[in-house]
């Protein structure tokens, strides 16, 4: 492992017992050492996702060998590199999707789910890039095959997830759909190209109905789940692709007509990123790199940071989180 001159604690922001915002505590632990397909970041930022609320509660179901502690994407350089890690080197600036560990000084993060930061993009965006570009790519591309020409739509347009997916959308010439809670929000989806539904006002089948002329989109990606799913089948265009990446709206559908799903030749599938293999992770990263990380270099599609806090300030960031008040990402400021 090639080595600088570390320290050997460093401060992360740890839970202990799972609860409201305040369990989320900084705290003062060895530092990570990478193992051999792995490099060790100096992190300058960190950002914040729904899941690592979810974790906090204890509610989130932590695959084998996933870190304790909250953190899924990073931004900063590397300070040492595994054995085996390939592809970087000391001093390069990077950002990744990690298998936890995020809020923290120092992350060690597999060199397979790491990137460079593209020209121009400082660290704080840098670090709101990784988990939503990761999973918008996997869900809406890979699994919905979403391609230039169709309609899609996408609940909480105003999201991480959905302030990405709009932005990509309207990169590759897919026409888009957008559900938000509010005019304000409303107002976001119209300026990233898509036209908006407020569904506090309208039933978002329906509307979707009357502006294709009874066709329905391609693709839906969905974050509700339950709640959503028998008007997520109506709206569905035939042969259209239902993605399930979330589950605001409850895990379970209950009377659902399932003779719609045959009438359409309609898929239902669903995924999380978290649970995906390394080699899988890998796979999407070189996909980013090979067709998204040109257009971010560009200084398009970056993504739309809301508010950026102090690590020891996770606890805030959470609450922000779920006030449900922001537009887009919300980032720790590392170092």
């Amino acid at each position: 492992m090639s080595k600088i001159l570390l320290p050997d604690r460093m401060i992360e922001i740890g839970i202990d017992t799972p609860g409201p915002p305040e369990a989320l505590q900084p705290r003062t632990v060895p530092l990570p050492v990478p193992a051999s397909d792995e490099i060790l970041v100096r992190v300058q930022a960190a950002g914040v996702n729904r899941p690592d609320v979810i974790q906090r509660l204890g509610r989130y179901p932590m695959p084998p060998g996933a870190h304790p502690t909250p953190g899924l994407e990073i931004a900063g350089e590397i300070v040492a590199l595994g054995a085996d890690a390939e592809g970087f080197a000391v001093g390069d600036r990077v950002c990744g999707l990690t298998n936890g560990g995020g809020y923290a000084e120092y992350c060690a993060l597999p060199a397979g789910q790491a990137l460079p930061i593209p020209d121009g993009v400082d660290s704080i965006h840098a670090a709101a890039i990784p988990e939503t570009f990761f999973t918008v790519w996997a869900n809406l591309f890979r699994i919905g095959r979403a391609v230039p020409g169709e309609r899609v739509l996408i609940h909480g347009g105003t999201s991480g997830i959905g302030t990405t997916a709009l932005m990509l959308c309207r990169e590759f010439g897919i026409a888009a759909f957008a559900t938000a809670g509010s005019e304000r929000k409303c107002a976001v989806v119209r300026h990233l190209g898509a036209e908006a539904i407020n569904y506090h006002d309208e039933n978002f089948a329906l509307a979707i109905l009357a502006k294709t002329d009874g066709h329905g989109v391609d693709v839906i990606l969905d974050i509700m789940g339950g709640a959503y799913f028998e008007r997520n089948l109506a709206a569905l265009a035939r042969d259209g692709r239902l993605v399930v990446i979330g589950f605001l709206g409850g895990t379970r559908a209950d009377e659902v007509d399932l003779q719609m799903l045959a009438l359409k030749r309609a898929t239902v599938t669903g995924s999380t990123m978290r649970a995906r293999s390394g080699p899988e992770k890998a796979e999407i990263a070189n996909d980013l790199r090979a067709h998204v990380w040109p257009v971010l270099a560009a200084g398009r599609c970056l993504p739309m940071v809301h508010e950026v806090f102090p690590l020891v300030r996770a606890a805030d960031a959470h609450r922000l989180m779920e006030s449900g008040e922001h537009v887009g990402k919300i980032v720790l400021k590392v170092a």
